[in-house]
């Protein structure tokens, strides 16, 4: 006997409270739905469902297998809607949530691509610098750049994302490039004040004489600096200084010659943008289509330059 059958039978019988309903919603005769059930507890070799002939009670094993079963069928449902381009429709409203200059320039302009595959799914999308607490405010799912805290929240690392310095070509004429990150303090360099979120300063990866690598951190200054990143990326290209910023942010500029890269030899490691959500036990088709469509999107190379 087909084991899902069974499983689906469970259920139908747990949750409609009898044979007889359960029977009727899928237009068998009881008895058969009597059969499935007695071969699934032979088979596990428990007994799930006390049968009288007024009601039929859940046991304490039956209880437990009940909600494992119906997250079970939940998800083989998912899965085949999500490859059958007659199956399930996603539909429902998508909450999400992304840091305000990330989400701006590299999630806003996704959410009407995707609402136009999915057009029963309706979108919010909420751009903020803070930390939003995802479970707390009903957020399906958040963007976010950088290294993540420890969490009880599922993280999908979606893209590499890297800190380069850069300046116009102007202002590498005017004054010169850095060949070591330690000739910093002679150049005006763009920095987040001391206000904002970046304490540990600027990050580099710098020989040792063993001949391995060591990560420092530095805090450059100049005489301007601001707590929003998008001006200190503004006055970078206004030829005002050095500024170190996210690959996401100056791509584009490089690409087109706006920005030069600077001590790209220097480097510190990638952190990621990624995907936060509060578990995958009973993820909504919405959801699941939405993280899948992130990552293909953020994985094309020419999305990082502009091209999009």
């Amino acid at each position: 006997m087909d084991r899902l059958k069974q499983l689906e039978s469970f259920v139908s019988v747990a949750t409609r409270g009898g044979l007889t309903a359960a029977a009727k919603a899928e237009g068998v005769a009881p008895a058969i739905m009597g059969r499935r059930l007695d071969a699934l507890e032979e088979r596990l070799g428990v007994k799930l469902l006390v049968r009288t002939t007024r009601r039929i009670t859940l046991t304490h094993e039956g209880s437990a297998f009940l909600e494992d079963c119906q997250r079970l069928l939940t998800e083989f449902a998912n899965a085949e809607a999500s490859v059958s381009a007659g199956g399930v429709k996603a539909s429902g409203h998508l909450r999400v949530t992304a840091p305000a200059g990330f989400g701006r320039r590299h999630v806003a302009p996704l959410v009407p691509r995707f609402h136009a595959l999915h057009p029963e799914v309706t979108i919010s999308l909420n751009l903020s610098d803070r930390v939003v607490d995802v479970t707390g405010e009903s957020f399906d799912c958040a963007v976010r750049v950088g290294d993540l805290p420890d969490s009880s929240l599922v993280s999908v690392r979606l893209a590499d994302n890297r800190r380069r310095c850069v300046a116009t070509p102007e202002f590498v004429r005017r004054h010169g490039m850095p060949k070591h990150p330690g000739e910093l303090s002679r150049f005006a360099c763009l920095a987040l004040s001391s206000d904002a979120s970046q304490t540990r300063g600027w990050a580099f990866r710098i020989p040792t004489e063993s001949g391995a690598q060591e990560l420092i951190h530095l805090r450059p200054s100049g005489p301007l600096d601001c707590s929003d990143g998008q001006v200190l990326h503004d006055w970078c290209l206004a030829g005002h200084g050095i500024a170190w910023r996210s690959t996401w942010e100056v791509e584009a500029e490089i690409d087109a010659g706006l920005l030069v890269p600077l001590l790209d030899e220097f480097a510190a490691p990638p952190n990621g943008i990624y995907a936060v959500f509060a578990g995958a036990k009973h993820l909504p088709l919405r959801v699941r289509l939405w993280l899948d469509f992130l990552k293909e999107q953020y994985g094309r190379p020419e999305f990082w330059g502009g091209r999009a």
